[in-house]
């Protein structure tokens, strides 16, 4: 299975998405211009992406426009939202009525799908005949934070292909076997994940931590597992890319990854927002790139959760490129590798800030 994994920095989900398209020769990937290709976005719930939650709208049309150029027609867009959720009021949201005109795609709502049981480890679900009768699938998630699973991506965002009824077994089953169970199941050919500005805490949104970063893998635990990474997480912390590698679903192991950057991050002048504007008050950043400084968020996210930020006291973390040649007390990122403490990186990953901050946090 390959593993490499391409990351792309920038704010044109559009041109980034085809730039991902062209890395990856999707074309070649899906080979016959006859098959049916499933498009499957992440709408959790009828949200602007800006909040975090769902696929940017010029994501899922520049994979639509890739696959026109390159001689496809066989186009199908389809999602379900969250339960208690209307998927109809999403397609209306984001456009993609119009979306689909324009490109000759059929929009299916998978909650008004047929469905079919399908038992794999143990976990008996009902999954929608458009995912299982799909000749290759474009999975298009949202890498994001998840109140009970700590990060959703893209083994969970095949939760959109379940009934309402299996989505409520799989939290009553606890989630993690379940989701492994599924991307047993279901395996995409293409995952494209929008990067852009997911969630920090929350899969419905609210608190964007704008990343400025796109990514795309044909291997959907190892992508997984590299994610948790970008989150402040090891893969075993994750409960369902746990219980993928235990499956024998695939490799776990993030040094696996072969990562292939199209581009650099630049400077940003990202404002978080909500729980990211608060642990954001721990920085310092100067000329900060987004990547580096959604890295250095999340890891903070995971101080705030084991009592250790007060331990930091008042010291600041510098980022950005405004420390090259300096010597600050706490820094992140190659720009700040003149600091006393530092992780290299660039963008350095957000586990790796996780245990430097730790260790300086307990004067170790």
């Amino acid at each position: 299975m390959d593993n490499r994994i391409f990351l792309i920095y920038g704010k044109d989900p559009g041109k980034m998405t085809k730039a991902l398209l062209e890395a990856e020769d999707a074309a070649s990937l899906i080979g016959d211009r006859g098959k049916r290709i499933v498009i499957k976005p992440n709408f959790v719930i009828a949200g602007d992406p800006s909040d975090g939650a769902t696929t940017h709208t010029e994501i899922t049309e520049a994979v639509l426009e890739y696959l026109r150029d390159n001689g496809f027609a066989n186009l199908v867009i389809a999602e379900g939202s969250w339960v208690g959720s209307a998927t109809e009021e999403a397609f209306r949201l984001l456009g993609y009525y119009g979306l689909a005109e324009r490109y000759g795609a059929e929009l299916i709502n998978t909650k008004r799908d047929r469905f079919r049981k399908v038992t794999s480890h143990g976990i008996t679900m009902e999954i929608c005949e458009t995912a299982l009768d799909a000749d290759f699938i474009i999975n298009l998630p949202v890498l994001k934070g998840h109140c009970q699973t700590l990060m959703t991506h893209s083994m969970k965002n095949l939760k959109g292909f379940l009934s309402d009824r299996s989505k409520r077994d799989f939290h009553r089953l606890g989630l993690m076997k379940p989701i492994a169970a599924i991307a047993d199941v279901i395996r995409p050919g293409l995952i494209i994940s929008d990067s852009i500005c997911g969630d920090l805490d929350f899969e419905e949104g609210g608190t964007p931590v704008e990343t400025n970063r796109m990514m795309a893998s044909t291997n959907s635990v190892l992508f997984d597992a590299f994610a948790a990474g970008l989150m402040g997480y090891k893969p075993e912390d994750i409960g369902y890319i746990k219980e993928a590698g235990k499956m024998g679903i695939g490799d776990i192991d993030p040094a696996h990854a072969e990562v292939i950057e199209l581009n650099k991050p630049v400077a940003s002048s990202a404002r978080p927002r909500g729980t990211a504007q608060r642990l954001a008050a721990y920085t310092a950043p100067d000329d900060a790139c987004s990547a580096c400084f959604a890295s250095l968020i999340h890891a903070l996210k995971r101080m705030d959760e084991e009592g250790l930020l007060r331990k930091l006291g008042s010291r600041k973390i510098a980022i950005g490129q405004g420390y090259k040649g300096k010597n600050p007390e706490i820094g992140v990122g190659v720009c700040c590798s003149g600091a006393d403490i530092s992780v290299k990186g660039c963008p350095a990953s957000a586990d790796a800030i996780f245990n430097m901050l730790k260790e300086a946090a307990l004067g170790k």
